[in-house]
């Protein structure tokens, strides 16, 4: 796929909004570029690269907005600039699509790490981890209290409408009244994937005795793999080596792998 673009000057690390011409800069953007020929936005999920006849990347799609055009909101496309774009830049810019790896999101789950009370290690861990076993392109995350509904408006977003790879979240897998990570997960989900949630159980088990009342889901809701993680940091790495190796598998065959999935594994 290729995109034409009108570019603005602009620096480096500038969000700009990827509208069709026509349609006026939401407040608080700067100039921006506008998608020629005239016509709907494609869908750009995000990590996906917009790239230069030189395979330099001048923009990444960090994420979606909505802004409200007349009666209506649009979503489109949040670019970050990747390079500067010069003060007279060429009347237009024909770029390829290319997404050059998978997305992750993680989202940490804890009342106290919303209020500032509690520094979130957990969820960099994930990023962390997951980087030495897939080709992360983009990853971000996400801060929520122990609320079900603000988690399953986030599980919707970041899956159907920003279209992340894989989308993890720590915390809230036992049996406090607050631990409600699990029975959200398992309302939205598409699909289960009984075999993640029983290898991480296996692997607690092993630990301790205790892994025995964690509650942890996984599953397919659209494109995207989703896991619960437990809170701590050891849990989530011990829950992560046990499954970890399994996630390139299984997001080539959600996007449409079609060969025998008889072969050794890595």
């Amino acid at each position: 796929m290729q995109l034409t673009l009108r570019p603005a000057p602009c620096a480096r690390d500038t969000f700009l909004p990827l509208l069709p011409s026509g349609y006026s800069s939401p407040a608080g953007f700067p100039a921006h570029s506008l998608l020629r020929p005239p016509g709907p936005v494609p869908h750009l999920p995000v990590g996906t690269r917009l790239l230069h006849t030189n395979d330099k990347s001048l923009f990444a799609v960090t994420g979606m907005l909505r802004p409200p055009a007349k009666l209506h909101a649009l979503v489109c496309p949040l670019l970050t600039a990747l390079e500067d774009i010069s003060a007279e830049p060429p009347a237009e810019l024909r770029l390829s699509v290319h997404k050059p790896g998978i997305s992750l999101a993680w989202i940490t789950l804890s009342d106290k790490g919303y209020r500032g009370d509690r520094e979130d290690t957990s969820g960099p861990l994930i990023a962390d981890i997951l980087s030495q076993i897939l080709p992360v392109c983009h990853s971000q995350g996400f801060l929520l209290p122990d609320d079900a509904d603000m988690l399953r408006a986030l599980l919707t977003e970041l899956a159907l409408t920003e279209g992340y790879d894989i989308i993890c979240t720590t915390g809230g897998t036992g049996l406090s009244p607050r631990d409600i990570s699990p029975q959200t997960t398992a309302r939205v989900m598409d699909l289960p994937l009984h075999g993640i949630r029983q290898a991480m159980l296996a692997c607690g088990l092993a630990v301790t005795p205790r892994a025995a009342i964690s509650r942890a889901e996984a599953g397919i809701l659209g494109k995207s793999v989703v896991i619960n993680l437990p809170g701590s940091s050891k849990a989530v790495q011990e829950n992560l080596n046990a499954v970890m190796h399994a996630l390139p598998h299984a997001l080539d065959k959600l996007h449409g792998d079609g060969r025998d999935c008889g072969g050794q594994a890595d």
